[in-house]
């Protein structure tokens, strides 16, 4: 559910920051369409399109229950049938933060998504449960428990955190995430930077507003006391 109040009292939160990098997208299939093909390349191809703050069923026990949501979505129609999707978290300022476990009910889900998808190592609930991880990790577990959806609808899928190259703390925990990780094909750590440098995928008007909004080229300690 958007908050009103983060939308427009800080305009250098992750949302409308999220909403600043992919908005062009949107409504737009064929500019969504050449993004997905050219920031993931190895992603199933066919028209895609771009949702912000989606979720395939919020609190449906079918998915997580939890409510979760992506801060943007790219579905894309996969020739023969069904769906290949590319579930986004962006971050700006904020920090990796420690959080308590998840209650007992939920988690027994949470296990069972994670133990289905056999992508993580043997001693994943010690390094993830409860740290500044579990984040990440509910986050990518939404990807995978659509990828374990009795209709089949998601074919594909990967889950994308979206972080400034300058953000010390999501670049750590990105890295830590992904060494817990024995199959890495449906997680990925990505700078914007690196995002808006990939050809093709933006426009050049976009990128140029961008980064004089958010990047601050040549102030390299911006987010060394967020």
């Amino acid at each position: 559910m958007l908050r009103k109040d983060r939308l427009w009292a800080d305009l250098l939160s992750s949302m409308p920051m999220c909403f600043n990098l992919f908005g062009d997208l949107h409504d737009d299939p064929r500019a969504a369409t050449r993004a997905a093909t050219s920031l993931w390349p190895d992603a199933p191809t066919g028209r895609a399109s771009v949702r912000f703050e989606y979720s395939p069923g919020s609190a449906d026990p079918e998915f997580l229950g939890n409510r979760s949501a992506f801060d943007a979505a790219l579905e894309i129609d996969v020739a023969g049938g069904g769906h290949a999707v590319i579930g986004i978290e962006t971050k700006y300022h904020e920090h990796a933060r420690r959080e308590k476990a998840p209650r007992e009910k939920a988690l027994a889900r949470y296990v069972q998504v994670t133990e289905d998808s056999g992508a993580f190592v043997d001693d994943w609930r010690e390094r993830v449960i409860g740290t500044d991880l579990q984040q990440i990790w509910l986050d990518h577990l939404l990807v995978l428990s659509m990828l374990q959806h009795p209709s089949e609808r998601w074919r594909w899928g990967r889950f994308v955190l979206v972080y400034p190259s300058q953000n010390p703390s999501f670049e750590r925990a990105a890295t830590e995430y992904g060494a817990v990780l024995r199959d890495t094909s449906t997680f990925e750590g990505r700078t914007i930077e690196s995002v808006l440098a990939t050809p093709n995928a933006f426009g050049k008007a976009m990128i140029i507003a961008f980064r004089e909004r958010y990047l601050f080229e040549g102030h390299q300690d911006v987010f060394s006391h967020a």
